[in-house]
């Protein structure tokens, strides 16, 4: 049993940004009228979105151009998250947005040493970068895109203008967000990657090289806005399905936040309640880990990992539950792969179990009912449940509940 997932590729032979992007999503037959009411959903006003058929270097692409008068606003990254939650979008919509952003308050905040929730953004807060980030999340949702990946991503030299001045190019906020990722420079005294762009590649990709195993089904180049000499001004994207083996499937990248807290005056009572607070305000996991402080001090670091959406307010229930007067903050990527649910039964009763690379596993509350109401160990009913699982897959009349289309 295999799945099959979609996977869009960029190339970035002449770099990234936001409107290439968005142009190359466009080019690949992404359609602009959906895009544009779903934007609309966005509260802010006074722009519109064309798209232009143009050439670079003789080779077709599409230019996405947000055409706007700006409010002026100058945007934190908290604020863009209320504009975005106000937006009602779908879900993979927002959090691809949320976390591009959330990646471009981390890189800013490191590099003026502020908290990332502080951090003001001047380009990257304008209309035209929330049109570029929201239309690129909502442009991969309309081709249905699960996994994003990249090439290599080329940089130029010199020097950049920016709202804090002239700055080495590659940007400052350009290398934070690039940290970990394959990059090559070419010496042109251009500003092929973006904050944008940059920012787009941490927060969704999860794979990085050349392309990747699929079948193509589409590609599209985006236009930046000059011409060049020497290269074709473009990002291309190739778009395409791929196989996963059953239970496995493709490893889908998320964009996650880390929250910590280190606490050394906290009961064991107060501690476990924080964990249960936070787990049930949101976070995908919350976790204790015992440390030594200053001075020799015993203490526990409370961790929660959770949906970058969620950040803030999860920092809250910590500082809440546990009297912290400060929560850490980090972006994370995480692999998650594809699984899969089915019941089975042991003597009768049902038991469900989960499906990952490799491995069935009984779920351990139906696995230990069962063993209370049966008088059989626990082990004995998670082992009969995991192997009726194993036979049920591999018997066509078998007696496996199936999980419904696209659990």
């Amino acid at each position: 049993m295999t799945s099959r997932y979609r996977i869009a590729w960029f190339n970035c032979f002449s770099g990234i940004s936001g409107d290439m992007t968005l142009g190359s999503l466009v080019d690949a037959g992404a359609d602009v009228d959906d895009i544009v009411k779903l934007l609309r959903q966005i509260p802010i006003g006074n722009w519109s979105l064309e798209c232009e058929q143009v050439t670079r270097n003789g080779l077709g692409a599409t230019r996405a151009v947000v055409n706007t008068h700006d409010d002026g606003v100058v945007r934190t990254f908290m604020h863009i998250v209320g504009l975005l939650e106000e937006a009602r979008l779908p879900e993979r919509v927002r959090t691809r947005a949320i976390a591009a952003f959330s990646a471009l308050a981390e890189a800013e905040g490191r590099i003026h040493r502020r908290p990332p929730t502080q951090v003001h953004f001047h380009e990257v807060g304008g209309h035209d970068a929330i049109i570029d980030i929201v239309g690129s999340a909502i442009a991969l949702e309309l081709l249905e895109v699960d996994v994003v990946s990249s090439s290599a991503v080329t940089n130029g030299t010199g020097i950049v203008r920016t709202s804090h001045g002239l700055l080495p190019n590659p940007a400052p906020a350009v290398v934070a967000l690039l940290a970990g990722i394959p990059t090559v420079g070419r010496d042109l005294n251009v500003e092929l990657t973006t904050p944008t762009g940059a920012a787009i590649l941490k927060a969704w990709g999860s794979q990085f090289g050349p392309i990747p195993e699929m079948t193509i089904e589409a590609f599209g180049f985006g236009a930046g806005a000059r011409e060049l000499e020497d290269t074709p001004n473009c990002t291309q994207v190739v778009v395409g399905t791929a196989d996963g083996i059953a239970g496995g499937g493709a490893p889908t990248g998320q964009s996650l936040v880390v929250l910590e807290a280190n606490l050394d005056d906290a009961t064991g009572e107060t501690l476990a309640h924080a964990v249960v607070q936070l787990l049930e305000a949101g976070a995908l996991d919350a976790w204790l880990q015992p440390v030594i402080m200053k001075r020799g001090r015993p203490a526990h670091v409370l961790s929660a990992l959770c949906d970058p959406a969620l950040a803030t307010g999860l920092a809250g229930v910590m500082a809440t539950q546990t009297g912290t007067l400060g929560v850490r903050w980090s972006n994370v990527q995480r692999l998650s792969y594809h699984r899969e649910h089915g019941t089975v039964e042991v003597e009768g009763l049902p038991v469900r179990v989960k499906v990952g690379p490799g491995r069935v596993k009984a779920e351990h509350a139906d696995a230990a009912r069962v063993a209370r109401i049966t008088g059989l160990s626990l082990i004995e009913v998670a082992a009969r449940a995991e192997a009726g699982f194993r036979n049920a897959s591999s018997d066509p009349d078998g007696d496996l509940n199936p999980p419904p289309p696209g659990a």
